[in-house]
């Protein structure tokens, strides 16, 4: 079964960004991959500035990217593109960093006015990276992420228009035709 890593870029503690995150982790989870999840904003600061690839944390994460098969590329919108923390992590890939790799890019913002930012901003880089096959990415409003005393939720349209994607990525990972995942035989929703 593929391996599978979420990278968010939220530098926020209370990221909606990362909230989506493992909303899609878990549905992927359900279906047997193997998941990770590696969260830029956790790694040393310095370091990831510096460009030390060489130091464990960093060099963990590098390592992360290149075993896994698939990626999850998760972000806010911040000035119309994806965050610079994200960018950092970024540039310390090799120029083909995701070769083989099929990239889910994942934007969260507060308006359906950012929603191009995963075309125009995220995916010229994920491309310029190698990667195999970038599959359609979904834009999740700030709004759509319910909080409150318990866990914290997606809208259930939200998360409806999410687990479609979810399951076209698992499908293209799965080498399956992206028409296969709208199959009622499909990935179940998860609790």
């Amino acid at each position: 079964m593929p391996q599978l890593l979420a990278i968010t870029g939220s530098p926020s503690a209370h990221s909606r960004t990362a909230v989506v995150a493992e909303h899609v982790l878990r549905r992927l989870a359900h279906a047997g991959f193997t998941t990770g999840h590696l969260s830029v904003r956790e790694l040393p600061a310095a370091d990831l500035l510096a460009a030390r690839r060489g130091e464990p944390e960093i060099r963990r994460g590098l390592e992360a990217v290149a075993e896994a098969d698939g990626i999850v590329i998760a972000t806010p919108v911040y000035k119309a593109s994806y965050t610079g923390l994200l960018k950092a992590f970024l540039d310390l890939l090799p120029q083909d960093g995701l070769a083989g790799k099929t990239v889910f890019p994942l934007v969260t913002g507060g308006s359906l006015a950012h929603v191009l930012a995963i075309d125009y901003a995220l995916r010229p880089v994920l491309s310029a990276l190698g990667a195999r096959h970038v599959t359609a990415g979904r834009f999740v409003l700030d709004s759509s992420v319910e909080r409150g005393s318990g866990p914290d939720r997606l809208r259930p349209e939200a998360e409806l228009d999410l687990f479609q994607a979810v399951d076209e990525f698992a499908a293209a990972l799965r080498g399956a035709a992206p028409h296969a995942a709208a199959h009622p035989t499909a990935l179940a929703a998860t609790p």
